[in-house]
């Protein structure tokens, strides 16, 4: 590559670059000027019914419903219990003597 031809790629790229630049700031201004529309309809939020094991957890981007169930033991209780089944000493006979 000569170096003209360096030059011209350098102008290229710089006016690409402007002409990004330029389209975020002019963006930026055009939203921050005008606002947020005021006029449109708001979402209708509806009722639930108050369940004692439903516990809804509300964010601004997020709506997250946990419900718990009667008697249930979490998955990682089962496997703890079991394993530690297998530890325990007090099922074969030998502690009582």
């Amino acid at each position: 590559m000569t170096f003209k031809d360096m030059l011209k790629w350098n102008k290229r790229v710089s006016a690409v670059y402007a002409l990004g630049i330029w389209t975020m700031i002019g963006s930026y201004a055009y939203f921050r000027l005008t606002g947020p529309h005021e006029d449109m309809p708001a979402k209708r939020e509806e009722e639930v019914e108050s369940n004692p094991n439903q516990v809804v957890y509300q964010t601004a981007h997020s709506k997250t419903v946990v419900i718990y169930k009667k008697d249930f033991v979490p998955y990682t209780t089962r496997i703890y219990n079991f394993l530690q089944s297998f530890s325990n000493t007090s099922g074969t006979g030998a502690s009582n003597k």
